[in-house]
């Protein structure tokens, strides 16, 4: 089992997609292992896109993120990262598929709904940058023994 993270952003947020959004995720049979709304600062905000402060669209960025609360989610499954990833579509909302979250929320490039933890690795960094470890749940949903075959998710 995976844990990764989805921040459902601003644009998630003012648009009430929220309940729409972690639908989807619960319907593939994800499990929300962690939530919290949060207003993001100037610190945390540099530190998560610190690939790209030094871009000349970062002031944009960072305006637009802290535009209204996001919400801070863990999401755990078998290979949550990907599936996650996958469900999201292109970060483009554009260029994202009909059926992705961004493809059918969104038709922008930073406007577009959710962020999602790219890596198993980058997944346990941002985790640890939106939770602490007394945040994050780690229970049986009954509904694992109807989403995953036996021994699937060990």
């Amino acid at each position: 089992m995976e844990t990764t993270l989805v921040l459902l952003k601003p644009s998630c947020v003012q648009r009430q997609l929220i309940g729409e959004v972690v639908n989807r995720f619960e319907r593939r049979g994800l499990r929300i292992s962690g939530m919290k709304m949060m207003q993001l600062s100037d610190a945390i905000l540099r530190e998560h896109y610190a690939h790209l402060v030094e871009k000349p669209f970062f002031p944009s960025l960072a305006a637009s993120m802290q535009a209204s609360p996001v919400i801070a989610l863990a999401i755990s499954g078998k290979d949550a990262v990907q599936v996650v990833r996958t469900m999201t579509g292109a970060t483009n909302g554009r260029e994202a598929a009909p059926g992705t979250i961004r493809g059918d929320y969104s038709i922008s490039n930073q406007q577009n709904i959710v962020h999602a933890s790219d890596s198993v690795e980058n997944a346990a960094i941002e985790l640890k940058r939106f939770f602490k470890d007394e945040e994050i749940f780690d229970y049986t949903s009954n509904a694992f023994a109807y989403v995953y075959g036996e021994g699937e998710c060990k």
